[in-house]
Order: structure tokens, then C-alpha cells, then sequence
């Protein structure tokens, strides 16, 4: 076997729809990195059900660890991220009981209401900091135990997507910070599992890991795994393996007064702080502490994101009408501005059966013109999110105090240059975008903390702005935003009543 390079690294970026495999060289402070596979995800429907097809991801893992050594880039360790809040669970022999649930699965609808009725709402949030959403995995587990689902009584161990990955790769057992802090379950002060929440809802606590921190070196890959990949020597790292985590580690900022918005499925919004933020006015705004890389904590707030662009235009596909997004984004620009505009975190978005129907019912409902061109609705959904990202902004302020001066948009979402080009207008601040592939990078980067090549969150950063072409948008008409974002709340305000 050839002898492996220095400093190369291979992340596996695993999305709700998709992954992809970034082979990646750390060389004279500069990062260079190329896809060597990609593959398709998405939720399996069994029994009307939504779950995740582990074992054929984990398949996808190992074909991309071969691929990496047929093409002759053999790294020195491999991470993986996914979203967050999804579990499988083993039996006590280490056999996993069934596809993990996928967090869009309608088990949880109203699961909020009954847990908060066993422990109070603010009881919850001053143990976990963490955002309510009816799909965090406090929700899911109590979903699974109040249905008696058969796997239950048997479970022995949860592992969360990520660490069930590493797991059937290594054989460890472990839960990392950053994925283990999404779940609603975790205290952010002390970075340990809250008793109090699996007494309530009647899980035993131990089934949970031991929580290990961001660029833990969990071991080399099982024998079988080693002979089927030709990968037996490389390190598996449990990297910031919540995807945000990693996409957050690789925002290329220059100082810490900055917001950033990890723009893909969803828009992560935040801010980077060195404790957690959990007071009445972050419960009341719903913002939630999730785990950083070198004991950062992500303030930020869960936001829809091109979600809804993605699911209209499969919609308009089911109806024989196929509109490329190369096609549709010209057709945003060119429509009227602020025709529409509706509140992009309305639950009735969460997994309509048709996109465009439910954005034309909030619309209507807030008295507002309906979207009548695929344009429109496109232009709609911008427009509505990055007025949603200035209220965010100003309650972020509210929140930490702190001075932002600037907003990264990193991920997908800062390829989509009028929505860079929308939330400069909207928030009043200039935009920077990219990295595109930002949660591999901070993957990649994550790795290369492990091996001791990188030291600190400011030297990721320093090595990621040598390594990338970066976009840069300024504010342009400001009063007219202003004037739109009053009309915007009005509009919240009026869905929600």
C-alpha cells in the first residue's frame, strides 16, 4: 500500500439529501480539497413512517474510503458530520433495532405540549438552553416511549447519526459534544446528560454515551471495514460531527465581531460565544446553546431555509412542470419586489403535502398578494428570509449584547447570490460568502486539530481565507428594507394570531 501523504485528511458531509465524500490537503498553510464521491440520501417511508436508511449510508462510507484509495489519496483519518437530533438505537448484543426515525416524522406533532405538561417548558430550557423544536430528541424519545415502540423495552444503547456511523465503523461507542448538545438532553454548563429530562419522560439515561469532545480520536477502522476499504491504518475522528458544528469551525471571519448563517436545508443563525447564553429573554426569543470546537458555544437560532424553494420546485416537478433553479433565480430577480411576503417559520411549512399551496394559504391568510409565478414564489421566499435573518440579528443583540459587524453566509446558500445580495439589504451589514463546502472544510479542519497540525479556531479560519475566493455584498437600498421589515413583522403577527 502506498505510503499515505503527510497531511491528508477525508470528511464524509452527510445531508438530508445528499453526501459527499472531500478528500483534502493541509500544505503550507493552505487547504486544497476535491469530491471524490457523492452520493444521494433522503428519508425512507416505511409503513407510513419517515426513516433513515443507515446501513445503505454506511455502505456509501465505505465506498467513498474506497475510492479515496483507489484514486491514490489515502489520508491519515476520516470524520464524518450529519444533522443533528436522529438516533438508532442497539440491543444489548450491538445490533441496531431498526432504521432511525428521520426528525421530519409526524410522531412528534404535539409532543411538546405533553412533555411540557410532565415538566414545565421553562424547567426544560434552564437545563439545556436549547431551542424548542417539536423534532429535538427530548421529543422523540418521548414520542417512542409513550407509543411503546417494541424497540424500547430492548434498547441498550442510542447513538446519534454521526457516532452511529463511527460506531459501525470502529466498534466505539461514544457521543459527540457538538451532535450530543442538539438533542435537548444535554446541560451546556457542565457538558453532561440531565437526569431530570430522562426521568420525566420515563427513558433511563443509560443508554446514553459518554460524551467526548470535538476531534476525538475514537480508533482505526474494524477489521472487516479495514479489509473491505484497504483503509486499516487511518484514524476515525469524531469531528465536530454535527454538521453546523462543522460549518461554524470553518467561517473564514477575521475578528469575533460577526453573525453567521449556515445556509442550506435549513439557515442556522448565531453567533460564536465562549458560554452559554440562557436567560428569560433567550427563552422568550427561543434561541438555543449548541457545542462549538475548542469550548465554544453556538448561540443561534434555527431558521427554515431553501427548504421551501426546494420543495416547491418539486412540487411544480410532480405537476409536469420542471423548473431548474438556473431558471428560477432569474426569474426571482426579475419579478416585482416585496409583492409577497410571509412568515418563513410557520409551522404549516414543516411538511406540507404541497409547498407552493401552503405558502399561498399563509399569503392569503395574512392578506397578502398570492404568488402566482414560480418567480414570484422564489422571489416570496427570499425576500421573507432575509427579513427573517434582521429580526434574528436584532435579537441576537438583545440577547448577548455583542457588536456585529459583519455576516458570513457559508454553506449552499452563499452560492445563491440574491439571497446574499437580499440579506445585505434587509440587515444593513455586509455579507460574506463562502466557503461553499464550509461543514466539510470544518471537517477537514477538525481532523487536522487531532493531528495536531492546527491549534486554534483562529488559525482554521486564517487558513481557510488563504484557501478560498470569498464573495462580498454591501447594503443597498437600506430605507426600503426598513420600510418592508415593519410591513414583515405585521405579517408574522397576523399568521400567528
Amino acid at each position: 500500500m502506498p505510503r499515505p501523504p503527510k497531511d491528508r485528511f477525508l470528511a464524509f458531509d452527510i445531508g438530508a439529501s445528499g453526501g459527499r465524500a472531500i478528500s483534502a490537503t493541509l500544505e503550507g498553510g493552505k487547504l486544497s480539497a476535491r469530491e471524490i464521491r457523492r452520493f444521494p440520501n433522503g428519508m425512507t417511508r416505511i409503513d407510513g413512517r419517515c426513516h433513515w436508511d443507515v446501513t445503505r449510508l454506511f455502505g456509501e462510507v465505505k465506498r467513498g474510503m474506497s475510492d479515496a484509495v483507489r484514486q491514490g489519496e489515502i489520508p491519515l483519518s476520516v470524520g464524518i458530520d450529519t444533522w443533528g437530533v436522529d438516533y438508532g438505537l442497539l440491543d444489548g448484543a450491538g445490533r441496531l433495532l431498526g432504521l432511525p426515525y428521520a426528525y421530519r416524522d409526524r410522531r412528534t406533532d404535539g409532543a411538546m405540549e405533553e412533555v411540557f405538561e410532565i415538566i414545565p417548558r421553562e424547567d426544560i430550557y434552564a437545563l439545556t438552553g436549547i431551542q424548542f423544536l417539536q423534532f429535538n430528541t427530548l421529543f422523540q424519545l418521548w414520542a417512542a416511549a409513550r407509543d411503546r415502540l417494541p424497540s424500547m423495552p430492548a434498547a441498550r444503547d442510542l447513538l446519534f447519526m454521526p457516532d452511529l456511523l463511527n460506531y459501525l465503523l470502529t466498534g466505539v461507542k461514544a457521543s459527540e459534544y457538538t451532535c450530543a448538545s442538539t438533542s435537548q438532553l444535554m446541560d451546556p454548563r457542565t457538558g453532561r446528560w440531565a437526569p431530570r429530562l430522562f426521568d420525566a419522560i420515563g427513558v433511563p439515561a443509560g443508554i446514553m454515551q459518554e460524551i467526548v469532545p470535538p476531534g476525538t480520536v475514537l480508533g482505526k477502522p474494524a477489521r472487516p471495514v479495514a479489509a473491505e476499504t484497504g483503509l486499516g491504518g487511518a484514524d476515525i475522528v469524531a469531528v465536530a460531527s454535527h454538521d453546523t458544528g462543522s460549518a461554524v469551525a470553518a467561517v473564514p471571519a477575521v475578528d469575533d465581531a460577526f453573525a453567521y448563517i449556515s445556509s442550506g436545508t435549513w439557515s442556522l443563525m448565531g453567533i460564536e460565544s465562549r458560554a452559554p447564553i440562557i436567560t428569560p429573554k433567550s427563552l422568550e426569543l427561543n434561541f438555543t446553546n449548541e457545542g462549538g470546537i475548542a469550548g465554544t458555544v453556538r448561540i443561534l437560532k434555527n431558521i427554515m431555509g431553501l427548504w421551501l424553494l426546494e420543495q416547491c420546485r418539486q412540487s411544480w416537478a410532480a405537476g409536469g412542470a420542471d423548473v431548474p433553479l438556473e431558471a428560477l433565480l432569474p426569474a426571482a430577480a426579475a419579478s416585482k419586489p416585496f409583492r409577497s411576503l410571509v412568515d418563513p417559520d410557520h409551522p404549516r411549512l414543516l411538511h406540507p403535502d404541497s409547498m407552493p399551496e401552503a405558502l399561498s394559504g399563509l399569503a392569503r391568510g395574512a392578506g397578502e398578494p398570492v404568488p402566482d409565478t414560480p418567480g414570484a414564489f422564489a422571489r416570496c421566499i427570499l425576500e421573507s428570509l432575509a427579513l427573517r435573518y434582521r429580526q434574528t440579528l436584532e435579537e441576537l443583540g438583545q440577547i448577548s449584547g455583542a457588536a456585529i459587524r459583519t455576516i458570513h453566509i457559508i454553506g449552499g446558500g452563499s452560492q445563491n447570490e440574491l439571497l446574499c445580495r437580499f440579506t445585505a439589504g434587509a440587515t444593513g451589514l455586509p455579507v460574506v460568502a463562502g466557503p461553499a463546502e464550509a461543514t466539510a472544510l470544518g471537517n477537514i479542519m477538525v481532523q487536522a486539530m487531532a493531528r495536531g497540525r492546527i491549534r486554534t479556531p483562529g488559525e482554521i479560519r486564517q487558513v481557510l481565507r488563504a484557501s478560498f475566493e470569498l464573495g462580498q455584498y454591501l447594503p443597498e437600498d437600506t430605507p426600503v428594507w426598513d420600510a418592508q421589515y415593519r410591513r414583515f413583522l405585521d405579517v408574522c403577527r397576523r399568521t400567528g394570531e
